[in-house]
């Protein structure tokens, strides 16, 4: 059963990312080939390599030159959105939570794919795998993702990023572009290796989310500060900027 909250959650995305599906970034994920396809696209002047039986006669008597025709092809996508739902997605120095960003920055994708007759499958995790819903079509599906993004609840707290890139690499899925959503927060030695080959296995993107006091934090004075996702309490000194990246280096990233 879906909340009224996840119900309102999922019609917000809705409404502000239907006017998107209208715009030429969208798109249909259409892609041009020479020769034959699926649907006529435009008259172009000849180039080397054409396959002569697209010349159109009457067009290159009009123009006086050689005059082909073009069509597009719809390409099998899959997208699958990796979204990091660790506890340091709980943090946020303003209103929204992490978290919350990127549920919805999550939800647009998949929406947007959805519309657009891609298949989409969603990977959530934290230092483990939470859920893995496989690709497919259809706005039930594309409901069930939706559903899941805005009401899962982790078991784990941590980060683990390999795990997470080496279970897509297992996947082997053909013609699947990536968005790999977190806050990049774990040991960047741990997964290097293995963000190589996936990078290799999909059209990978990765998202970033960060807090703006991650980026410059601001001076004031001595803090405690707790990991949400160990518990372990450390001081940080927010007066030296050297001290801060060395402590962001060493605990964070």
């Amino acid at each position: 059963m879906i909340s009224d909250e996840v119900r309102k959650k999922i019609k917000k995305i809705r409404i502000h990312t239907k006017r998107m599906m209208y715009t030429d970034i969208s798109g249909d994920y259409l892609s041009a080939f020479k020769g034959s396809g699926l649907e006529f696209d435009q008259i172009r002047e000849y180039q080397v390599g054409d396959d002569v039986r697209s010349i159109d006669w009457n067009s290159s008597a009009k123009m006086n030159k050689m005059m082909v025709k073009q069509f597009v092809e719809e390409r099998d996508r899959t997208i699958i959105l990796a979204i990091d739902i660790s506890a340091s997605s709980l943090y946020s120095s303003s209103f929204e939570l992490r978290q919350d960003l990127i549920a919805q920055l999550s939800a647009a994708i998949a929406y947007i794919s959805g519309e657009n007759k891609d298949k989409v499958g969603a990977l959530f995790f934290t230092d483990q795998i939470e859920k893995w819903i496989p690709p497919s079509r259809g706005r039930a599906h594309s409901g069930k993702i939706l559903e899941t993004i805005f009401s899962i609840k982790p078991e784990g707290a941590g980060t683990d990023i390999e795990s997470a890139l080496t279970f897509l690499i297992k996947l082997k899925k053909k013609n699947a572009v990536v968005f790999f959503i977190s806050d990049w927060i774990d040991d960047l030695d741990s997964y290097s290796k293995v963000l190589k080959v996936a990078s290799c296995e999909y059209d990978l993107i990765g998202v970033r989310v960060l807090d703006k006091c991650e980026e410059s934090f601001p001076d004031v004075g001595l803090l405690q500060v707790r990991n949400p996702e160990d518990g372990q309490v450390f001081t940080l000194d927010s007066r030296s900027t050297l001290k801060l990246e060395q402590f962001f280096a060493k605990k964070a990233f």
